[in-house]
């Protein structure tokens, strides 16, 4: 068996393989992940660890079965030859059938279990239940212990699959500066550099194929600072390709030439999706949506999925929830892979579902009680469900949708405003509308650039940085004024008097809502008339100027009453409350102040 190597952060998959290899643990255990994400270095700890507690005295057999070999996997019959000629048997003596080796294999076991007692045998790198059944023993003592890439399950393969995911940040780090100081204790750059290592270790996506590269990189020229190799790997376009790495002896590790060997192996059908997924640029995937990009019913597309799944090149996350992901290097991976012909097509496909999803739960949203709303929700909770779901690759979407869909993109940025601000993902309203902002402007659509400014501005003042918030409203209201937009004006005026508050310059905020206020009396909008007369009176109360933000509020609050606006009308009797308060401090100031004087002489 070859010698146990540094393992960094696996202490809860040691415990469960060392549970599996014990007296009352499984027979067969496969070890699956993506590639790289270090199951062979796993399976040796946790070998050697079992052995170490004298678990297996009938002694250790270890078989490489290169099931991802380009050159081809090891057969059956050629493990079996290997292992019988560790047990002692002479090549003479081997049997010419699979069968033979088989049923010899399994009596060469037996005696060992009652001569010498357990054995323990690794199976590296299996690509199918094929390269094992023959492997596993029968005499219950022993254990099976091998990894794969894949899921291997079969009605006659019982094995216990234990998974492997990517490390976490503080294991990733370590795995690299432990490398670092393996070579050189004295090397200060892990310390120095406590951040640039934690920016390498997320854009080799805490896998420990890359970090092993990246650790190597470093050792290989003690000059290279963490923080220019961190620059080197930010760009994603060319990430995979510095993340290889070449030895003296003309060995190399390439992270991308890992993945290729999982990838090849797919069926035609299988290889495509795969491809197709990658033009979904958030983190995850509905089964729905994968089924719109490669024009398939969903069941089919499931199939699929879960065929990619066994392949270590995606997973369902979390399981059963029909969403799928792949690691950050697998989806880049799959990205620079030659573009499908209907590429086009699918991506105008998934386009569509999400325009679909935002417009329908959007008018959910904004749904006053009984009024009708598209079918596609069953209702509000369930629409504010598929956008939690969903938010990550709507935002990251929009972008994607830009260059090639502008309408689409503006479509979309302005269905999700709502939503966004009222589960307080200001940081992505903020995203969005900025690049909503830049499609406007290279339309020369002034109507819909009015329209973005203002959820600019609004997004802006979300996130504190009223200044700006207030140049983006002032802007937003000069194009309505000028396209005579007033309901547009309308609500560029009112988020414009509430940034100017912010900032503490009450009278333009003053006069902002006053403007506001006529443009809602104009048009009848009584709902935005009791709006507007509350956020007048905040304004006039901070001037002191109280008996008119007394009568600002009280009108409001009878508005916003007779429409049976509850939440409102309780914000405008709180400013007033506190109008009143502040006019009673000043009555008891005034008062003190004139009795402190005396009389006069």
């Amino acid at each position: 068996m070859p010698p146990d190597r540094p393992l960094t952060g696996r202490k809860e998959r040691t415990d469960t393989l060392l549970a599996a290899l014990a007296p009352d643990g499984a027979s067969t255990t496969v070890v699956t992940g993506l590639p790289g994400v270090g199951k062979t270095v796993l399976a040796l700890h946790a070998a050697h660890r079992a052995v170490e507690r004298g678990r297996f005295p009938g002694g250790t057999l270890y078989v490489h079965l290169r099931g991802y070999d380009p050159a081809g996997a090891v057969g059956p019959e050629q493990a079996l030859e290997s292992l019988l000629r560790a047990l002692g048997v002479r090549d003479k003596d081997l049997p010419p059938t699979v069968e033979e080796q088989a049923g010899l294999y399994r009596s060469e076991l037996n005696r060992r279990a009652e001569r010498h007692g357990a054995v323990l045998i690794v199976a590296d790198d299996a690509s199918s239940p094929g390269q094992l059944r023959h492997l596993v023993p029968a005499h219950p003592a022993h254990r099976l212990l091998a990894t794969s890439r894949d899921a291997l399950t079969a009605p006659d393969f019982p094995a216990r699959l234990v998974s492997l995911d990517e490390l976490d940040t503080e294991s990733a780090t370590e795995l690299i500066a432990v490398a670092l100081a393996r070579v050189s204790p004295g090397d200060p750059r892990a310390g120095e550099e406590a951040g640039a290592l934690e920016r390498v270790a997320e854009y080799c996506g805490r896998l420990p194929l890359a970090l092993t590269i990246a650790a190597a990189l470093l050792t290989d020229d003690p000059g290279l600072l963490i923080t220019a190799l961190a620059g080197d790997l930010a760009d994603a376009r060319t990430r995979l390709k510095r993340l290889q790495h070449e030895d003296g002896d003309g060995r190399s590790l390439a992270v991308e030439a890992a993945f290729g060997l999982s990838y090849h192996r797919l069926k035609a059908r299988d290889a495509r999706l795969f491809r197709l997924l990658s033009l979904n640029p958030g983190p995850d995937l509905s089964t729905k949506a994968a089924a719109l990009l490669s024009d398939q019913e969903e069941r089919e597309t499931r199939t699929g999925l879960a065929t990619l799944a066994r392949a270590g090149l995606i997973n369902e996350q979390p399981p059963r929830s029909g969403r799928w992901r792949a690691h950050d290097l697998i989806r880049l991976y799959a990205a620079e892979l030659p573009e499908e012909e209907d590429e086009k097509e699918a991506l105008k496909r998934l386009l569509m579902y999400y325009t679909i999803t935002c417009d329908a739960a959007d008018d959910h949203l904004r749904a006053l009680p009984g009024q009708p709303v598209p079918e596609l929700f069953t209702d509000r909770a369930a629409a504010l469900t598929r956008l939690d779901s969903e938010r990550a690759n709507l935002t990251a979407v929009i972008p994607r949708a830009a260059a090639d869909h502008p309408r689409v993109a503006l479509s979309m940025s302005g269905a999700l405003n709502i939503y966004l601000h009222q589960g307080r993902h200001f940081h992505d309203a903020l995203s969005i509308n900025e690049r909503a902002l830049a499609v406007t402007r290279a339309l020369g659509d002034h109507l819909a650039e009015g329209t973005v400014l203002n959820n600019l501005g609004f997004a802006l003042y979300r996130v504190h940085r009223y200044d700006e918030s207030i140049d983006a409203h002032t802007q937003a209201a000069d194009i309505c004024r000028e396209l005579g937009d007033r309901q547009g004006e309308d609500m560029a005026l009112n988020n414009l008097g509430n940034a100017l508050q912010k900032v503490g310059r009450f009278s333009e905020a003053i006069r902002a809502h006053t403007e506001d206020l006529a443009i809602c009396r104009e048009l009848g909008d009584r709902h935005s008339e009791g709006i507007a007369l509350n956020n007048i009176g905040v304004a006039l109360r901070e001037v002191r100027r109280f008996d008119e933000a007394v009568h600002a509020h009280t009108q409001a609050i009878l508005i916003l009453n007779e429409l049976n606006d509850q939440h409102n009308k309780d914000q405008a009797q709180r400013a007033l409350d506190m109008t009143l308060a502040e006019m009673r401090r000043g009555w008891r100031r005034w008062f003190r102040w004139g009795r402190s004087r005396g009389p006069e002489a």
